[in-house]
């Protein structure tokens, strides 16, 4: 029943900023979990930044930490996802993602339950 709709990639260069939004719809309560992941050709999905939609407690993979920053409006049902001081290596096709468990959003991509379709970012020098 959950429906999640990315926008805001695009091409930019080293250094620039993004912001990615994630339309949501659907029974995303306070016990669910959402973030985002990201896949780049040949690599495997990777959990990118994580936020606890019942008390906004956030968390990021260390590749990304003081670069991106996660938030959800709640009163809409929009993730984002701020993405400062681009490096060619964040390019990747997005997703957004929910789960009630705690532990499959960042970490266990293979079981998350909601994914969104996805927006790509390429990062140029």
């Amino acid at each position: 029943q959950v429906q999640m709709v990315e926008s805001g990639g695009g091409s930019i260069q080293a250094g620039g900023s993004l912001r990615l939004s994630c339309v949501a719809s659907g029974n995303i309560d306070s016990n669910y979990y959402m973030g985002w992941f990201r896949q780049a050709p040949g690599k495997e999905r990777e959990g990118v930044a994580k936020i606890s939609v019942g008390d906004g407690f956030t968390d990021y993979a260390d590749s990304v930490s003081g670069r991106f920053t996660i938030s959800r409006d709640s009163a809409e049902n929009i993730l984002y996802l701020q993405m400062n001081n681009l490096k060619p290596e964040d390019a990747a096709m997005y997703h957004c993602a929910a789960d009630p468990r705690s532990w499959v959003i960042l970490g266990h991509p293979d079981k998350v339950r909601y994914w969104g379709q996805g927006t790509q970012v390429t990062v140029s020098t």
